[in-house]
């Protein structure tokens, strides 16, 4: 019996694209970075595991190997990185060993975390190819987590490109892993269960927890959480460099980012990120278009569409009007002086006020009251100064009005987090998602009219939806800040019919739709903010045109 001792033939290898492990949990990997072991000592902690380095207390162990020069093939997409090594080593699980001719090929099969670190994979997933999931450390210490999901009915024609959604969650600080997925256009709801109406019928799905702390994603220091919302579309743009970059299937489908509520800040940030880019070469990818789902581009527009709007529906009287209008005026001045964390405060207050007013309108749908919706609100301390409503709401999608509806935040800290197996063990989903909110303070206020118009005159395809019965991010608020686009386009845009629209081949109108040029807006009946929970049939059609979707129209 001959013992093995390590020789690197390769550079030292780095970590950010190994898997993020935890305490006892193993992964599979699959893409083959070779290097040779030459005879010696080979040191294991337990059973068939050696470490990076040499940690105090290390037992030592042999293994057989023959004397002359094996090969190891670990699976990792690039090697190991030496900062971690200063607080953490890693053990490498020895699953088989081959002998062919003169050599011993060691096949590693997995990866073993066994100290406090943290390591980023670029993909691991399920056997067949279907599910991709992983970290990205956009930044040191800052890690995001993402989940990609190939559909079904992919089909690999270069004339018809196969489209792949990103998905942005609101909040900020709202789980898209977890709420986008399951709660809304994933193809498993929250028990399980297969949705009749998945988007993943249409498009590949990538879902991602953003900002960083989001969800599964985290950060190792609080000093690390964006306070811009420039700041989480270059940590989104650098999460897509790496996944898009070694991925020559996913580079010839058309990205479209489609976002939900605070996420259509985000969005629009990101395009920006994106597009500078490609241009300098640094992301390999192509951009098809964004799509903004009740989205707060512009925060003042939003508050002064309230009052009258409950008016028209009987939740206001004049004297609720008044109120809501002069704080919403306080709001105005706040933002022209760039008084954008003052701003907040005041809107936490004519949230306040409103619900006071209406005797609790719900605002994610103004015909229910405040937790009457199946997307409850839950609040949340942000700030000593400031208590606010965060998207935990969605962390009860169901439970109060469907006796057979999971619990989410269980099925991510349950079952979920084992089926993924490289969410690090004592964390919990959607621990950190308050901070995010928090450290966003200063620019949840600050609108992104300009961004839209940039994106608009680069040619890129900008689509907006609005759910008819949605209060925070109201139509007329939507409307309002469509009309102060600078695009040459607009006036031609405002002055277009519009055409309605259908559930497949049904006959009740569901909607409404305006395109001109590469500027579409769809106003959906019936539904809240959430859209595709309220009308998933004309959701589904709407994204079909949108990623113009090789796959047949919904019927």
């Amino acid at each position: 019996m001959v013992p093995l001792k390590i020789t690197r033939n390769l550079k030292t290898p780095t970590v950010d694209s190994l898997p993020l492990l935890s305490w006892g949990n193993s992964i599979e990997i699959s893409t083959v970075i070779k290097f040779s072991v030459r005879p010696g000592l080979l040191l294991l902690k337990r059973e068939n595991y050696f470490p990076a380095r040499n940690p105090s207390g290390m037992k030592s162990s042999m293994i057989p190997s023959p004397p002359q020069l094996a090969q190891v093939q670990i699976t990792s997409r690039r090697s190991y990185q030496t900062s971690m090594a200063q607080r953490s080593w890693v053990g490498i699980k020895l699953s088989s060993v081959r002998m062919r001719r003169a050599s011993a090929y060691v096949t590693l099969l997995s990866l073993l975390l066994l100290g406090y670190g943290w390591m980023d994979i670029a993909a691991t997933g399920t056997k067949d190819g279907s599910e991709e999931w992983g970290y990205v450390e956009v930044r040191p210490k800052a890690h995001m987590f993402w989940w990609l999901y190939r559909s079904p009915n992919r089909v690999d024609d270069p004339s018809k490109p196969w489209p792949v959604i990103l998905w942005l969650q609101g909040g900020p600080g709202a789980s898209g892993v977890g709420i986008g997925n399951f709660e809304e256009i994933g193809p498993l709801d929250t028990n399980l269960k297969p949705r009749n109406s998945t988007w993943l019928q249409k498009a590949d799905l990538l879902f991602v927890d953003s900002p960083v702390g989001t969800g599964y994603s985290f950060v190792e220091d609080p000093k690390l959480f964006v306070k811009t919302d420039e700041e989480a579309g270059i940590d989104l743009c650098a999460l897509l460099i790496r996944i898009f970059n070694r991925n020559e299937s996913l580079q010839k489908s058309p990205l479209y980012i489609v976002a939900e509520s605070y996420g259509g800040k985000h969005a629009v940030t990101l395009a920006l990120s994106v597009l500078k880019a490609i241009e300098s070469g640094k992301l390999k990818l192509k951009l098809g278009g964004v799509a903004l789902g009740d989205s707060w581009i512009s925060p003042e527009d939003f508050v002064f569409s309230w009052a009258p709007l409950l008016k028209d529906v009987s939740r206001l009287d004049d004297n609720g009007v008044e109120k809501s209008n002069s704080v919403a005026e306080k709001i105005r001045q706040q933002l022209r002086s760039g008084q954008y964390t003052e701003a907040t405060t005041s809107w936490s207050d004519l949230e306040r006020l409103i619900s006071s007013s209406s005797n609790s309108v719900d605002f994610y749908n103004f015909l229910l009251d405040s937790g009457m919706d199946p997307l409850s609100v839950e609040a949340v301390e942000l700030a000593p100064e400031v208590s606010m409503k965060k998207y935990a709401r969605y962390l009860s999608y169901l439970k109060t009005s469907a006796s057979d509806a999971g619990d989410l935040d269980t099925l991510m800290n349950g079952a979920v987090k084992r089926k993924l197996r490289i969410i690090p063990a004592k964390f919990r989903w959607g621990e950190q998602s308050g901070s995010v909110f928090s450290s966003l303070q200063g620019d949840f206020m600050r609108p992104r009219i300009a961004e839209v118009d940039e994106l608009l005159a680069k040619g890129v395809n900008v689509t907006i939806y609005n759910g008819q019965l949605d209060l925070i991010c109201a139509t007329k608020g939507t409307e309002a800040w469509v009309e102060k686009l600078k695009w040459e386009g607009l006036k031609t845009f405002l002055n277009m019919e519009r055409k309605p629209l259908y559930c497949g081949k049904g006959t009740v109108t569901k909607g409404f739709k305006r395109s001109y040029k590469n500027l579409h807006f769809y106003w959906i009946l019936g539904a809240g903010h959430f859209v595709p929970v309220d009308q998933p049939c004309v959701s589904l059609d709407m994204v079909t045109a949108i990623t113009q979707s090789p796959a047949s129209a919904s019927t």
